[in-house]
């Protein structure tokens, strides 16, 4: 005689099971010794709130791969400039909440490598690069290369230089003209061979100066809590209305002048040590 199953008792979680998910949650957890008042200790877990800042920034950068591979440029250059706005406050969000931890400076920084390094440099190669040949995804790969290690000598050098200058054009800018020349250009149709030539320059050239020795101003000195004058703020407004007539022309000038900045700065310094001896 078969027994009815709705007198079945319902099954509870086994004592295995338990141990097997507390097991998992113990030899998972992120442990990192940080300093608390003058102390060492040994912290359990992460910060959320920046970690999600650059989790989205890590996302927009795959966004941008996945674009480019699909062939619509256009969102995948906007992606790397929507990378490039949320890593500037990840590390801003961290410091405000004094959440900072080195779990979140090795989090950022691979998500600087995606977004920063793979995703403009294969944009561009996706988009015009690869017409050039062998040549193209050469020079595509120095970009790549020069990105990681930008961002791993940036890492060792926390700390020991001066705040107000970056050494060698930082990986955000590098990817952002990058982004802004196919966005500019492939708007345009632009598909001549001189613009494959001159991309070929663009990000070769982008790529040499992450690696370079070219002091780049940072901005980090600039007091954004102290009160300014109302032009300030009125060049601002007028900024973002310059910017949204024609985004990517504007991007790219503005982006192109900061790059430029740094060799003809150099230039400068140089020839007026040369005319002082």
């Amino acid at each position: 005689m078969s027994q009815d199953p709705s007198n079945h008792e319902p099954q509870t979680p086994s004592h295995d099971d338990d141990d097997l998910a507390k097991t998992f949650l113990r030899e998972s957890e992120v442990v990192e010794e940080a300093l608390e008042d003058g102390k060492k200790v040994r912290r359990k877990g992460i910060y959320l709130l920046p970690n999600l800042f650059t989790t989205s920034a890590l996302f927009s950068g795959f966004f941008a791969v996945v674009a480019a591979i699909n062939g619509d440029f256009t969102s995948a250059s906007i992606a790397i400039f929507i990378a490039m706005v949320l890593d500037g406050l990840d590390g801003r969000v961290a410091r405000l909440t004094n959440t900072q931890s080195a779990f979140g400076a090795e989090f950022d920084s691979l998500s600087d490598m995606l977004s920063f390094g793979v995703a403009p440099g294969l944009v561009a190669f996706t988009w015009i690069l690869q017409d050039v040949g062998k040549t193209g995804w050469v020079v595509a790969f120095l970009y790549v290369a020069c990105a990681a290690l930008r961002l791993a000598r940036f890492n060792v050098q926390i700390g020991s230089v001066d705040k107000r200058w970056f050494i060698g054009l930082p990986s955000p800018s590098a990817a952002a003209v990058v982004a802004a020349s196919v966005w500019t250009f492939h708007s345009f149709d632009a598909d001549a061979f001189g613009f494959k030539l001159l991309m070929l320059f663009l990000v070769g050239a982008a790529g040499v100066l992450m690696v370079s020795n070219v002091r780049y101003y940072s901005f980090k000195d600039v007091d954004l809590k102290g009160p300014v004058p109302f032009v300030v703020l009125l060049a601002i407004v007028l900024g973002f209305v310059v910017i949204s007539i024609e985004p990517s022309v504007m991007l790219l000038l503005l982006f192109g002048a900061y790059v430029v900045s740094g060799p003809v700065m150099a230039l400068l310094r140089k020839m007026k040590g040369g005319a002082k001896g």
